[in-house]
């Protein structure tokens, strides 16, 4: 599709969809959801610059093969899990980390958002494959 309206909205609009969708993956750090849903708010992102482009162009606008993408989210996902197996616990036990963030206070860094990146990169990948090689037929 070459329209220029379509384009001119597709370039204002994926760069809001993708910080929506790193703030999803946040909110689930302590909520339900996260990595899930951000990563289908990034997907339809990459899509939409491929209904505006062309499929390779959003293959390039994302830096990184899909099939990276993947593996590295399935890695983030075992990694969570083995976390809790190293210190002791059963696989995929949360475990916590409280870091100074200087005058802000403390963070709290878990597994769960490890895992949750995973989930997201793996729904990204998987999503955008999908879409991506329909769209090359």
């Amino acid at each position: 599709m070459t329209s220029l309206i379509f384009n001119a909205v597709v370039r204002a609009l994926q760069p809001l969809l993708l910080l929506f969708s790193v703030l999803l993956l946040l909110s689930g750090h302590h909520e339900p959801g996260g990595g899930f849903t951000g990563g289908l708010v990034a997907a339809s992102a990459f899509a939409l610059h491929a209904a505006a482009n062309d499929p390779a162009s959003a293959r390039r606008a994302l830096h990184i093969p899909l099939t990276k993408l993947i593996g590295v989210g399935l890695l983030c996902g075992i990694a969570s899990g083995l976390v809790g197996t190293v210190t002791g616990k059963t696989f995929l036990t949360s475990v916590w980390l409280k870091v100074g963030a200087g005058g802000l206070g403390s963070l709290e860094l878990g597994t769960p958002l490890l895992f949750d990146l995973g989930v997201y990169l793996v729904v990204l990948g998987v999503t955008l494959t999908f879409i991506l090689s329909l769209a090359e037929k």
